[in-house]
């Protein structure tokens, strides 16, 4: 560094000039942030992904200053912050369950380039400890079609994505605030080390224990479910919830509201009970679909549901209500669907 007469970077400094660079380009990092929380958020409703939220920020210009002039051995850890630094923009999705930290990171990977992929709680436990544990992605996404955003979609910017349980984000959350209170006496920190080790591991035995109750019932309702097509004037979540899981018994739940949502698409197109539907799905070909559509990931069972009502309907489908927030993208997948078959064997979505 180049200091200056009162101990700060003088103005010819490369660390100032690159601080003053960013600080210049910070309003536009955070609607670059808001618009890939948007097509985060988009593409795992797309996919029916069961998630708690989706959040962002930009680096503050001060949080930015205070990592590019960090040092080590008298030099600067980044020689060229505006690169090396690459949490300028942060994303956190956060899950229910670990199967779905794999889902949103296999999604990323499909809708984007990953440029660097680090499982924390893997390595924590390659270690034999137990401890911080999230996915952390540094991902380029790919632009959103023409329409979906206004046109402003983000751009080959990187994000540095947090994908994580909502128990490994309580455990990261208190840990950190009350590591960085800086008052904790030292002689204390090993028996704080000590409980911070052992919550760790109480919440990655609750994250097993939630996948073995989800799992449980959903080969409940498989089993009990099949007979449950009476008519009604209009298919119910809950009963969509149960329909589908028996239907699609290797299928992963949807978001809860999700059922709700596509509930209201099939009363748009007149589907009243679970006797029609079950009759409608029966004149699809899910594998045919599948490989049309060039999916790699298992997809969830609102998507499931969702491919094969395009795949029914067409246009009307894109153009119901319910829909309107996401025509070109459907439009996009109708496309996929009557493309000739990939070579090769048929992948599954996400």
């Amino acid at each position: 560094m180049d200091p200056g007469p009162d101990g700060g970077l003088s103005p010819g400094a490369p660390v100032l000039q690159a601080v003053q660079t960013y600080a210049a380009a910070y309003p536009m990092l955070r609607q670059v942030t808001d618009d890939l929380v948007i097509q985060v958020t988009s593409l795992l409703d797309d996919a029916g992904i069961n998630y708690l939220n989706v959040t962002g920020r930009a680096k503050t210009v001060a949080s930015f200053a205070a990592k590019a002039v960090r040092e080590t051995d008298g030099g600067l850890v980044y020689d060229d912050p505006l690169t090396q630094i690459t949490d300028q923009i942060g994303l956190r999705v956060v899950t229910y369950l670990s199967d779905d930290v794999d889902a949103v990171a296999d999604l990323l990977s499909e809708q984007g380039t990953i440029l660097d992929d680090r499982d924390m709680g893997q390595e924590t436990a390659d270690e034999g400890h137990w401890g911080y544990a999230s996915r952390h992605l540094l991902v380029v996404l790919n632009p959103t079609p023409e329409g979906d955003d206004g046109g402003r979609g983000p751009d080959h910017h990187r994000a540095s994505v947090q994908v994580r349980t909502v128990l490994q984000h309580a455990w990261a959350e208190f840990e950190h605030d009350i590591r960085y209170k800086g008052t904790i006496p030292p002689e204390q920190l090993p028996d704080l080390n000590r409980r911070f080790t052992l919550a760790a591991g109480l919440l990655e035995l609750a994250d097993r224990e939630f996948t073995a109750i989800r799992d449980r019932i959903q080969a409940t309702m498989t089993t009990h479910t099949r007979e449950s097509t009476t008519q009604t004037s209009r298919i119910g979540a809950t009963q969509l919830t149960q329909f589908l899981a028996a239907r699609y018994a290797e299928a992963g739940w949807s978001r809860t509201d999700h059922y709700t949502w596509i509930s209201g698409l099939l009363h748009e197109l007149n589907i009243g009970s679970l006797t029609d539907l079950d009759a409608l799905l029966g004149s699809v070909d899910d594998e045919a679909i599948h490989q049309r559509m060039g999916y790699r990931q298992p997809s969830r069972a609102v998507r499931r549901l969702d491919d094969a009502l395009l795949a029914v309907f067409g246009e009307r489908y894109i153009e119901l209500e319910g829909n309107k927030h996401r025509t070109s993208r459907l439009t996009a997948r109708r496309e996929r669907l009557w493309a000739p078959p990939a070579a090769g064997p048929g992948h599954t979505e996400r």
